[in-house]
């Protein structure tokens, strides 16, 4: 049986789990419903199963290995809230012996990571950049991207581009651009794009 902890730690820490990267604590709250205590935060960190960091006025948040062993165990053997009602609780049961059976069989990581990529792209953006709208290096957006197929994350951002909410240009300062750059362009009509903006949605 894992440790426990308030439903709202247990919350944040499937939330690192599920999204694989830092997350801002504004983010956690305002995008995702989940306020993390300080003491609740304190509990985590102290157990090594998050680590949060000061960026500025920022505070983030990032799951540890040891967090998402800590997670696997509570989806498989750890208890359901208790203020709950009966379909929750089945649902919750339910829930229990799928993770099991997809962990026996050694997917469950795959599974969780299995997420919807140009999400993934979009948040991997936003965590590297000022801001929709911003330039990012497209060097910089590859390697976050959960070792995504190369072909399938080029056809993903190229989609993004044809329906107008990302936009791809090359590098103005060509004499800048590293071996990194140059391997992470995307080639579009002959031209290498070395740089990525997206558009609120």
């Amino acid at each position: 049986m894992p440790e426990t902890y308030a439903p709202s730690a247990r919350a944040a820490l499937l939330q690192l789990w599920l999204e694989d990267r830092v997350i801002p604590n504004v983010e956690l709250v305002k995008q995702y419903k989940i306020e993390l205590s300080k003491d609740d935060r304190n509990a985590l960190n102290n157990a090594g199963l998050l680590e949060s960091s000061k960026e500025g006025r920022r505070l983030l948040h990032r799951i540890t290995d040891q967090g998402v062993a800590w997670c696997t165990s509570d989806l498989m053997d750890g208890d359901a809230p208790s203020r709950i009602g009966p379909l929750a609780r089945v649902h919750a049961l339910v829930l229990r012996r799928i993770v099991r059976f997809v962990y026996e069989r050694g997917f469950l990581a795959e599974a969780i990571r299995s997420g919807d990529l140009e999400s993934l792209i979009r948040q991997v953006y936003l965590d590297l950049g000022d801001g929709y709208q911003d330039w990012v290096r497209l060097a910089k957006i590859r390697p976050r991207l959960n070792g995504a197929d190369r072909e399938e994350v080029d056809d993903t951002m190229l989609k993004m581009v044809k329906t107008g909410y990302a936009h791809l240009v090359p590098s103005s300062n060509r004499k800048m651009l590293t071996d990194e750059d140059h391997a992470a362009a995307i080639r579009i009509g002959g031209e290498d794009k070395h740089l990525m903006a997206i558009e609120e949605s």
